[in-house]
């Protein structure tokens, strides 16, 4: 199905996989520029940012439009936050949504054609069959899929989140997220069995595969070309609409309303989630348009 390489492009998007290396993916570009919005009115700024979660080290996204809008803003709100100094609450979180007892063994839940491919992925990553057998299918597709970026080299503490937090903690602002841990792994654990299954048969692609199509993932974004990341995540969707709506409709609604909510309120602040939340016509800021308020394209 065409959605599963925007699993291996894009679950970074999602905040939901970290991993860490050396990359040797694409060199940074001469000049930077993605994608950045502003909503706004008298006295109330909130600017909307389309992030990747996991970058190639020492990649340079920052624009002199991004560090203003960095200045500008009293607070930072990101999709979730996972405290990497204490992660036990994240991982209880996915041990208690993500394993369940009486489970089939994880190489009867994918077609026949499929199984050596997950054979041969689980002995690549040093990942024991019998591990995966007590997870739900989409909590096995998260655990080979952090895997497979580890052998990519990509690594969370590079992504733009991680940047963003670290300047806005340096500057003495709050941090904020729109969804808990727990919620935004809910959106996975609610999927249907075979919706969870094409997560798995995403995570299982070489990584031959899965580099080239995230360095053109990563060369849309860092050139704004939010078209691009339109047309790839509608193309890859189509096929699935009941994850379009889990991890995209959804969440882009709540987190447009929480927008609509914040702008009742003064000051500056800026919203930082996945590139393919604000791309399209579902995208929050479409939503926004919808209820009247005027978003303005920085960058």
């Amino acid at each position: 199905m065409r959605f599963l390489p925007w699993l291996r492009r894009g679950l970074a998007a999602l905040g939901l996989a970290a991993a860490a290396g050396c990359s040797t993916l694409a060199a940074s570009p001469a000049e930077a520029k993605p994608a950045l919005w502003r909503v706004a009115d008298k006295d109330t700024t909130v600017y909307l940012f389309g992030t990747i979660h996991m970058l190639p080290q020492n990649y340079a996204w920052r624009s002199p439009a991004i560090d203003k809008a960095l200045a500008k803003s009293n607070g930072l709100f990101v999709e979730t936050l996972i405290d990497q100094q204490n992660p036990e609450g994240f991982r209880t979180d996915f041990r208690q949504l993500g394993y369940r007892t009486g489970l089939r063994p994880i190489l009867d839940r994918v077609p026949p054609e499929k199984r050596a491919n997950l054979t041969d992925t689980a002995a690549r990553l040093k990942v024991p069959l019998a591990g995966l057998d007590g997870m739900e299918t989409w909590a096995a597709a998260f655990t080979l899929l952090n895997l497979q970026f580890q052998a990519l080299d990509l690594k969370g503490a590079d992504g733009v989140e991680n940047s963003l937090r670290s300047a806005f903690a340096t500057a003495g602002k709050p941090i904020g997220q729109l969804e808990t841990n727990r919620e935004q792994l809910s959106f996975f654990d609610q999927l249907s069995e075979p919706a969870q299954v094409d997560l798995l048969q995403g995570a299982i692609e070489s990584p031959e595969s899965m580099r080239g199509e995230f360095d053109g993932m990563l060369k849309a974004w860092i050139s704004g070309d939010v078209a691009e990341i339109a047309r790839s995540f509608s193309a890859e969707f189509r096929d699935s609409p009941e994850l379009q709506a889990a991890l995209l409709g959804r969440r882009n609604a709540n987190w447009a309303g929480w927008v609509e909510r914040r702008m009742t309120q003064p000051g500056s602040v800026m919203v930082a989630v996945g590139a393919g939340h604000l791309a399209g016509d579902g995208s929050v800021q479409e939503m926004l348009k919808r209820r009247g308020y005027r978003v303005t394209r920085v960058q």
